[in-house]
């Protein structure tokens, strides 16, 4: 008998389909299921019989969204635990907090082995190909769903990292997978896409590089690969394809293996992904761009994971090194600054003091939101949003909101009297000034330390900090860009 089923991903926001749930999907239409999918809480899902819950999980900082998910469709299955299953990320890192707050024990890691929950079959979850056709017009909220194959090509990573969850979620390196097989299917259910996304975590480990660089071409993703499509007018349209390791790449292996930059250059790589975690490895990241600009890959993206244990003045000149990159060699670096968030954290508040605090991490926000993440390739407004040096950038990272975010804006007489008095103020009374701003981060808390501040210079400067309104509809430096 057909089975009613529910997959549920919580209502956090995120691009990526959440592809253990389209897997699971698989699973169950094989058996005659009915499957439905639902993001975040619906309340119409309490009118139908479900046989089976599944709940998905992610980043472990979304604790409250999940559990709050978690415990409404429990009361769907009137408390019968085993109707609802919770697995995927959160679920792998913190099962023993997941129980103690749902009364459900998840399933963790992958599902690779046969007969996860009990059915009485042979069927494997991992080896399913995603249903592509699961998310309806009122869910479909992933961009890759329409034009990209995505999945993985090895599982795992070599290393260890103690900022890096995949140890736990991954803990086997499996260097092959089978990507053409996996891909070619996809393409026989739901037809051709553009491009190729692979979340392999650490692609250039795998001994059979070689064989899934051959894989990806045989599948038509070569170097210049192109696909053509008629748009609504009957007009032949041509695109570039992309292969896109979304994890990034490891810097270390691409020096220790150059030949393997020469075999990622045979691909429509676009953009080659590389990590800079620490300044400590400049070289070693210096070294892979040049090899990758060597074997003609020119389109780069970069994570700068920040918040860990650099400084501020770590994260400006690992940003600075792309810039001069982009300009002496000729190249386009996209960074992709990722704030440092524990692996067992559940939220984002998390500040690696005493090199950074709130104060900081939030006007680095400030300068990100506006930029939409992304740091671009060139050096003119770099310098115009990250300061001219490591010391313009620290003082950028003191400034009020207000004078942040309108630098270079008329009139400019408030930012050049913010940036006077600032400067006049100590080393103590700079540090004071930080505790102040980190403390106080509401308008009541600041106005209060404003009051009860007995220094006139800080209270003077403070009095830059209050909340305005006189910056209303003025044209921001970012946006005239």
């Amino acid at each position: 008998m057909a089975r009613n089923i529910l997959l549920v991903e919580p209502g956090y926001e995120t691009k990526f389909p959440p592809m253990g749930l389209m897997k699971i999907s698989t699973y169950h239409k094989k058996q005659g299921d009915r499957v439905r999918f639902i993001k975040g809480i619906s309340e119409d899902a309490a009118y139908e019989y479900w046989d089976r819950i599944y709940v998905s999980t992610l980043f472990t900082y979304h604790w409250k969204t999940t559990i709050e998910t978690i415990r409404h469709y429990k009361n769907l299955v009137r408390g019968d635990t085993s109707r609802i299953v919770v697995g995927c990320i959160l679920a792998t890192l913190m099962p023993e907090e997941l129980w103690n707050a749902t009364g459900i024990y998840p399933l963790t890691g992958v599902l690779n082995d046969p007969d996860p929950f009990r059915d009485g079959d042979s069927l494997v979850v991992e080896e399913m190909i995603p249903d592509y056709e699961l998310f309806n017009e009122s869910t479909e909220k992933y961009t890759l769903i329409k034009d990209s194959y995505f999945g993985y090509s090895t599982r795992g990573c070599i290393h260890k990292c103690d900022f890096c969850g995949v140890p736990k979620l991954e803990p086997k390196f499996i260097d092959y997978k089978g990507i053409k097989p996996y891909v070619n299917k996809i393409r026989d259910l739901y037809g051709e896409k553009e491009h190729l996304v692979l979340f392999d975590n650490n692609i250039l480990a795998s001994k059979k590089l070689e064989q899934i660089i051959q894989d990806i071409i045989d599948l038509g993703f070569q170097r210049g690969a192109k696909t053509t499509y008629q748009n609504k007018q009957g007009r032949t349209i041509s695109k570039s394809r992309r292969v896109d390791f979304n994890q990034g790449t490891d810097a270390r292996l691409i020096v220790k293996r150059p030949r393997y930059v020469k075999l990622l250059s045979n691909i429509a790589i676009h953009p080659l992904r590389i990590a800079f975690d620490s300044i400590a490895l400049e070289d070693t990241y210096v070294k892979s761009v040049l090899l990758a600009a060597d074997n003609g890959i020119q389109h780069l993206s970069n994570y700068i994971l920040y918040n860990h244990t650099d400084t501020p003045h770590d994260f400006w000149k690992r940003l600075r090194i792309n810039i001069n990159l982009n300009k002496k060699h000729g190249l386009q670096i996209y960074s992709f600054p990722m704030k440092y968030i524990p692996i067992n954290a559940k939220d984002r508040s998390y500040i690696s003091e005493p090199n950074w605090n709130w104060f900081f991490i939030r006007n680095v926000q400030r300068i990100l939101n506006v930029l939409k993440g992304t740091v671009m390739t060139g050096e003119d407004f770099f310098y115009r949003a990250f300061g001219e040096n490591e010391e313009e950038f620290i003082t950028i990272l003191h400034m009020p909101e207000n004078i942040l975010m309108y630098r270079g804006s008329k009139p400019k007489s408030e930012e050049k009297s913010w940036l006077r008095k600032f400067g006049r103020l100590s080393s103590n009374e700079k540090k004071e000034l930080l505790e102040i701003l980190s403390q106080c981060r509401s308008k009541a808390r600041l106005t209060g330390a404003f009051v009860s501040t007995k220094n006139r210079r800080l209270k003077d400067i403070l009095n830059y900090y209050l909340p305005s309104e006189r910056h209303q509809g003025t044209l921001s430096l970012f946006e005239r860009e």
